[in-house]
C-alpha cells in the first residue's frame, strides 16, 4: 500500500471581510467594487467571483459586472493568499514506469496555466506529464498523472470501462436517512452512481465515506445536492437552499478524494494509494466533533 503523510498546507484563509456601498458609489459594479476596496489584485477578485466566493447581502453572486446599490453589504470568503513566495512542491504517493499518483492541494486546478500538471513538469523535469482526470479546484486529494501521451491513452479505457476504484471522503449539511445509501440519479440523462457510508453525525453535519461507479462532472456533489444535502462549502451547489454559517464559515468544500485503484494497463499489476485527510479537513472535523 501507498500512502504519504498529509503536508503543511499552502494557503492560508483571511476572516470573512465585509464592505458597505457608499452612496456616491451606487450603480458600481462588483469586480469593480472588490477591486477598490479589496486588498486583492483584480484578477484575485474576479476568481473570488467565479469560485462562488462573495455575497451580496447574503445572496450569492458572480456576476462582475452585477450594479450595486448604496446600502448593499458585499461579503468576501475564503479569500485565499499563497502563504510563501514559492509554492511547496506537490507530494506524490505512487510512481512507477508510466504512472504517478499525487496529492492536489485545494485551490489548484489539475491542468492548465499553473496547476498540479504543470508544476509538477517543472518539478520532476517531465514535460510529457498529463493529468489522466480531473479534480474540482477546491477538492484535495488524489491525482492521477501519466509520465507519456502512451500512458494516458492507455488508461483513458480503463476510466471508460469504469474499471478504476476511486474513494472520496466528505462532509455534508444535514444526516442522510437511511445512513448508508446508493444514489443512481442520472446527470444530464447520462447514468450516474454513488455509494455513501455515513461514518459519523452530529450537529447538524455528517461525515460520509463514497464511492462512484461511475465519473461524471462534480458527480458526488451533484447527487448530494439532489438531495438536500450539499457538500459543506460548496460555493457552488447548494446555493438555491439557505445560505447557512456552516456553508459560509467553511474554507473551502469539504471532499478529498481519498484513494485509487486500478490494474496497470501496461504490467497488469495493482496501482493503488491512499493520501490521509488534509489539516483542514481535520480542523473541520473537529469542529463538528466528528470521527
Amino acid at each position: 500500500l501507498n500512502t504519504i503523510a498529509a503536508p503543511r498546507e499552502g494557503l492560508c484563509v483571511q476572516n470573512r471581510t465585509s464592505y458597505t456601498v457608499h452612496v456616491a458609489e451606487e450603480g458600481m459594479g462588483l469586480l469593480d467594487f472588490l477591486a477598490k476596496h479589496s486588498s486583492l489584485p483584480r484578477r484575485g477578485a474576479k476568481e473570488l467571483l467565479n469560485s462562488r466566493n462573495v455575497l451580496v447581502n447574503r445572496q450569492r453572486t458572480w456576476m462582475a459586472r452585477h450594479p450595486l446599490k448604496a446600502g448593499d453589504i458585499v461579503e468576501l470568503q475564503g479569500a485565499a493568499r499563497e502563504s510563501s513566495p514559492q509554492a511547496p512542491a506537490i507530494a506524490i504517493a505512487y510512481r512507477d514506469d508510466h504512472y504517478l499518483i499525487v496529492n492536489k492541494r485545494p485551490g489548484l486546478l489539475s491542468n492548465g496555466p499553473d496547476s498540479v500538471e504543470t508544476l509538477l513538469r517543472r518539478q520532476l523535469g517531465i514535460p510529457t506529464l498529463k493529468a489522466a482526470h480531473r479534480l474540482d479546484r477546491d477538492t484535495s486529494g488524489c491525482l492521477l498523472v501519466a509520465k507519456t501521451s502512451e500512458a494516458f491513452e492507455a488508461v483513458i479505457p480503463v476510466f471508460r470501462r469504469h474499471k478504476i476504484r476511486k474513494c472520496y471522503h466528505v462532509i455534508i449539511l444535514g444526516r442522510i436517512n437511511p445512513p448508508d445509501k446508493t444514489l443512481r440519479i442520472p446527470i444530464e440523462g447520462v447514468r450516474a452512481v454513488t455509494h455513501l457510508r455515513t461514518l459519523d453525525a452530529t450537529r447538524g453535519v455528517s461525515h460520509l465515506f463514497a464511492t462512484i461507479d461511475t465519473g461524471r462532472t462534480h458527480q458526488i456533489r451533484r447527487h448530494l445536492d439532489a438531495i438536500h444535502h450539499p457538500v459543506l462549502g460548496d460555493r457552488q451547489y447548494g446555493v438555491r437552499f439557505a445560505v447557512t454559517d456552516d456553508q459560509m464559515t467553511a474554507e473551502r468544500q469539504m471532499l478529498h478524494a481519498y484513494s485509487i485503484d486500478f490494474v496497470s494497463p501496461f504490467t497488469g499489476r495493482r496501482v493503488f494509494a491512499k493520501i490521509p485527510l488534509p489539516p483542514d479537513f481535520r480542523r473541520c472535523l473537529h469542529r463538528y466533533h466528528l470521527t
